[in-house]
């Protein structure tokens, strides 16, 4: 594949200015960024439950969603229109109340107008996933 273009403080610069909504509210981080993958973590909030006390497929999805930006933006420098075109998620079990939640991102395949990813996503410090997300990005020409 490829070097990271962006370091990790290179992204948060770049996602506090360009896209605040998703990254300016603190409650996550980027923990590891390097071209390939990335590792995030979004910390526990009430506001992430559904009824029923677990976390919210919304929550999960927004949080794979901007994994694979993340990941996306290391291997390819700040292109701010890149966009999702598809975004698959199984979901696996229950993500417990209390628990901040551990996005695991990869590229699968990095091309001119495409990318390929898949996420993991974790709960807590259990190794077991509670989704599997496949997804898609459009790269803008330059």
């Amino acid at each position: 594949m490829t070097h990271a273009r962006m370091s990790v403080a290179d992204l948060e610069s770049f996602l506090n200015r360009e896209f605040p909504q998703a990254f300016g509210y603190g409650d996550i981080s980027i923990e590891s960024a390097d071209g390939r993958s990335s590792l995030l973590r979004q910390r526990y909030s009430d506001r992430m439950l559904r009824p029923g006390g677990t976390v919210s497929g919304p929550t999960l999805m927004a949080l794979a969603d901007f994994a694979m930006y993340v990941v996306l933006l290391s291997a390819i420098g700040p292109v701010a229109l890149a966009v999702t075109t598809n975004l698959n998620i199984n979901f696996l079990r229950k993500g417990q109340p209390g628990q901040d939640v551990v996005a695991v991102a990869r590229l699968l395949k990095l091309g001119k107008r495409l990318a390929v990813g898949e996420v993991t996503l974790l709960s807590g410090t259990s190794p077991d996933p509670i989704a599997h997300v496949t997804s898609t990005y459009s790269i803008p020409i330059a």
